[in-house]
């Protein structure tokens, strides 16, 4: 009976800390991820904004299907302005001493391909928590 608590209380937890938060929007610009918000408050350098539905995704930005429950939008940035301060997860990772190619957790959603860039607006809080077992950087992107 202690072994099936225990077994219990870990998949509650695992559970709990990865909890997608359905509330944020993310949004994709080029190849990067940034989150709605983010262009909302940066409109000087957004030049167009399309949002789609997850099971209408043009093909480029299937890869992106997994974080699209609540629609994805593609941002188009202005031409004349550099990129906005972006970093791959793997720098992430490293940066919290972790191997490079743990998968990043980023409002409950698992980012497997630490490759990807995300933009450095949106992270508002960075932690290391155990996730299935394995030490995991968790990126939350609204204030709290």
């Amino acid at each position: 009976m202690k072994k099936f608590l225990y077994s219990l209380l870990i998949f509650a937890s695992a559970t709990l800390f990865a909890q997608k938060n359905t509330t944020v929007k993310f949004a994709v610009a080029g190849d990067m991820v940034g989150t709605t918000t983010l262009f909302e408050n940066q409109k000087e350098y957004v030049q167009s904004t399309q949002a789609y539905k997850a099971a209408n995704l043009p093909q480029k930005l299937k890869k992106f299907s997994f974080i699209a429950d609540q629609g994805l939008s593609e941002v188009k940035l202005k031409n004349n302005l550099g990129p906005l301060d972006n970093a791959s997860l793997s720098q992430y990772n490293e940066q919290s001493n972790l191997p490079k190619d743990t998968p990043v957790i980023i409002e409950g959603y698992e980012f497997k391909d630490t490759n990807m860039r995300i933009y450095a607006g949106i992270v508002q809080q960075l932690e290391v928590k155990d996730y299935n077992g394995v030490k995991s950087v968790f990126i939350t992107t609204t204030a709290k």
